[in-house]
């Protein structure tokens, strides 16, 4: 469990332990949390709705650009955006709303 919590912004990526994460984790915790420091530093607070990572657009993806959600290349139909500018480099992801 991690020891304290201060109000800020959440900072995207951030690096913590030796990942780099692009949206709110929940290691060592119950609940999602992200780090107000580029590096982890101590400082973090539990996120709210507003503070889980936004899509990027536009977006590269195999050949094409997307300027919204999209299902293509989703096995289960939902739709998904990138969260950097270049998915075919980064592969960094999330489900959309």
């Amino acid at each position: 469990e991690l020891s304290s919590t201060v109000d800020g912004e959440c900072v995207f990526p951030f690096h913590y332990k030796n990942g780099t994460y692009y949206d709110c984790i929940k290691s060592k915790s119950r609940h999602k949390w992200c780090s107000l420091n580029e590096t982890y530093e101590g400082y973090w607070k539990y996120c709210s709705a507003e503070d889980f990572a936004s899509c990027v657009f536009p977006f590269w993806y195999r050949r094409l650009i997307y300027w919204d959600c999209t299902d293509h290349g989703e096995a289960f139909g939902k739709k998904w955006c990138s969260l950097t500018k270049n998915f075919n480099k980064d592969r960094i992801w999330k489900y959309c709303e």
